[in-house]
């Protein structure tokens, strides 16, 4: 034996059918990512109105992975699953964002659940069960992040009316 080793042609055609397999399955791969940011980037359009989010735009603009990780994930996948209908999907994450302390997505989820015809009632009714799990600091804590969100919007109805 030689020590130059020479492909033979169907070695060639393997090779080649290996290679161009490889790059079929990494295009197919790279599609549904870009579908999953995409179908997250609509749910998100669906909640703000069609607004920028403040946030999230911040996120893409200084965290742009962690940003399309979160389109494609938690929008994507997880917030775009048929389910829940978007009333009781907002009850639900008030629910955890008020028992896990997180102020800043409890205040836009509630700005969330009141546009998805939630009422003001209903979301205390969520802050005085958040006592039971986690507890009245937490509980307070999602009471005036609420008692924000009311005013800004009473706030701007005022000013809208002007």
């Amino acid at each position: 034996m030689t020590s130059t080793h020479r492909l033979r042609p169907r070695h060639l055609v393997a090779s080649a059918l290996l290679l161009a397999i490889a790059q079929v399955g990494h295009a197919q791969t790279a599609d549904p990512g870009a579908a999953r940011v995409q179908r997250g980037l609509e749910v998100l359009s669906g909640l703000t109105g069609g607004k920028p989010q403040p946030t999230f735009e911040a996120m893409r603009r200084d965290f742009p992975f962690l940003a399309e990780a979160t389109a494609g994930y938690a929008l994507g996948d997880v917030w775009g699953r048929p389910g829940l209908d978007p009333r009781t999907r907002q009850l639900a994450a008030l629910a955890a964002f008020g028992a896990l302390g997180l102020r800043p997505f409890f205040k836009i989820h509630a700005g969330y659940a009141l546009d998805a015809g939630v009422s003001p009632d209903e979301l205390k009714e969520v802050v005085y069960l958040i006592t039971v799990p986690a507890g009245f600091p937490r509980a307070i804590e999602a009471s005036q992040a609420l008692q924000e969100v009311l005013a800004e919007r009473a706030d701007a109805a005022v000013g809208g009316a002007r």
